[in-house]
């Protein structure tokens, strides 16, 4: 059993203001694997004040940029000590599939690299030539912290998204507050450790497991400088109208209904095998997964059996075994609106190829899913245009390669998406007219030197690298 009895406030293990521990429960048996104290709106005035004292101090922004990246290279080296570790916590917590959270854990050494890099080689302070040689005003533009950040990250990928803003934030300068998921109190309370251990200034750092009410106080709170979101677009919505009427600085990535073409020439077996990892990562509780399937008329019933062969070969059941696959959702009720869109499906007139409503055999302890594949589906579909966030998968078929690209483009999302093809200039050129803010050709990996971010619905603002970076900044123009 693990316990977290306190709350991580401004670098310190101190007494939360609700003594009650909430119970952690598997999602792949319902029993209790840890409890952990829940912030309260009075431990978010502790953790908000604690940010703004120090933040106020200058002690942490004044410290010159190399310092700050080294104690971040610290913290990024005690990270990947504790990789191990870390992907069982969040297995435990979210029933991730035990294969995705080590896959995933060098792509958080990749990531925070990406930014430490970036930070190296930012222009924190740059002299401007005058655009006309003979004026006697010179331009000194500096980047400054912003100040006290609140970052708020959903349950299913949380350190991904925890240190994609708290590395930046703090490597700018700034003071941050974290606000983490109930669900997740194990690892982020384990990551909460790590972050002690780098001797960060007091009052730089808070993490905080609490619900969506306490959430809101956080980030409506007038100390708050600027709001780094990720989660559900409809909870994105609230926030930029909050940061709105508050002037608060605001970045949001948000959902996702990527799409992945395949293109007449592509090789159908290869295209598959990267829709296993592309589509149905962490058990299609994924913003980025590619859950829509554009398959060419010609060849739709060829992509449509292979994908049929392709999920029903892979194994459901403990995230724990080596074997394993997909594991349950995170929670009883995630589980059930994954499974009344299954029945939505079947009931807009999709074909069902395989999978259903029902509950795998032998799981019915679990959050269990069975993994879906639906055929012959409209575009115009609910199961088509709606966030599922579960391994359900449609496959849409299209005429000539314009069609294609307009049904791709039929989303009020627009986050990620994918081209498969034997011509990689072809597929760049098609990669060209989606309107998503991040698109891979051939399954190739996300690149964390590049931004990473939504169009229309899928947010506001880029994260990772020097564009990510500069989010947590703001510009100062001095002249003389």
């Amino acid at each position: 059993m693990i316990i977290y009895d306190r709350l991580f406030i401004g670098g310190s293990w101190v007494e939360p203001s609700d003594p009650e521990l909430l119970d952690i429960v598997s999602p792949h048996d319902q029993s209790v694997v840890g409890r952990a104290a829940q912030a309260h709106p009075a431990d978010i005035e502790r953790a908000v004040a604690a940010a703004r004292a120090s933040f106020e101090a200058g002690v942490w922004r004044s410290t010159p940029p190399a310092e700050r990246i080294a104690v971040l290279r610290r913290f990024n080296a005690l990270r990947e000590g504790n990789a191990e570790k870390i992907a069982h916590l969040i297995s435990l917590e979210t029933g991730s599939a035990g294969w995705f959270t080590r896959a995933g854990q060098p792509g958080l050494t990749r990531q925070a690299n990406a930014y430490l890099k970036a930070a190296e080689e930012f222009g924190w302070e740059e002299t401007l030539v005058p655009s006309d040689p003979a004026s006697p005003v010179r331009s000194v533009v500096r980047r400054e912290a912003v100040g006290v950040v609140a970052a708020v990250i959903p349950w299913n990928s949380p350190f991904s998204s925890a240190t994609s803003k708290i590395i930046p934030a703090l490597v700018a300068g700034n003071s941050v507050v974290l606000k983490v998921s109930p669900e997740n109190s194990l690892s982020m309370g384990f990551l909460a450790e790590l972050l002690e251990r780098v001797d960060l200034p007091e009052g730089v750092i808070s993490v905080l497991p609490a619900d969506r009410e306490t959430s809101e106080y956080l980030v409506s709170h007038k100390e708050v400088d600027k709001i780094a979101f990720t989660g559900s677009t409809g909870a994105g919505r609230r926030i930029a109208s909050i940061a709105g009427e508050q002037l608060k600085r605001v970045s949001l990535e948000l959902g996702g209904k990527s799409a992945a073409i395949i293109l007449p020439d592509a090789d159908i077996e290869k295209a598959v095998a990267g829709v296993k990892f592309g589509s149905l990562l962490n058990n299609g509780e994924s913003c980025i997964a590619q859950t829509r399937i554009l398959a060419p008329r010609s060849r739709y019933e060829e992509v449509v059996a292979a994908l049929k062969e392709l999920v029903e070969s892979l194994k459901v059941g403990d995230p724990g075994a080596p074997d394993t696959f997909i594991g349950p959702m995170i929670r009883p009720d995630q589980q059930e609106r994954v499974r009344n869109y299954i029945q939505l499906g079947i009931e807009e007139g999709a074909r069902l190829v395989t999978g259903g409503p029902q509950i795998p055999e032998g799981l019915e302890k679990g959050n269990y899913v069975t993994p879906t594949v639906f055929a012959d589906v409209d575009s115009s579909m609910r199961i088509a245009q709606e966030e599922i966030f579960g391994p359900v998968l449609v496959v849409i078929a299209y005429d000539e390669e314009d069609d294609a690209v307009r049904i791709a483009n039929d989303s009020e999302y627009g986050l990620s998406g994918g081209v498969w093809s034997s011509d990689e200039e072809h597929s760049l050129a098609v990669a060209r007219r989606i309107r998503t803010g991040t698109i891979t050709v051939n399954g190739a990996p996300l690149a964390f030197d590049g931004p990473f971010g939504g169009f229309k619905a899928s947010g506001i603002g880029r994260e990772y690298g020097a564009v990510g970076l500069g989010t947590y900044t703001e510009y100062k123009t001095i002249t003389l």
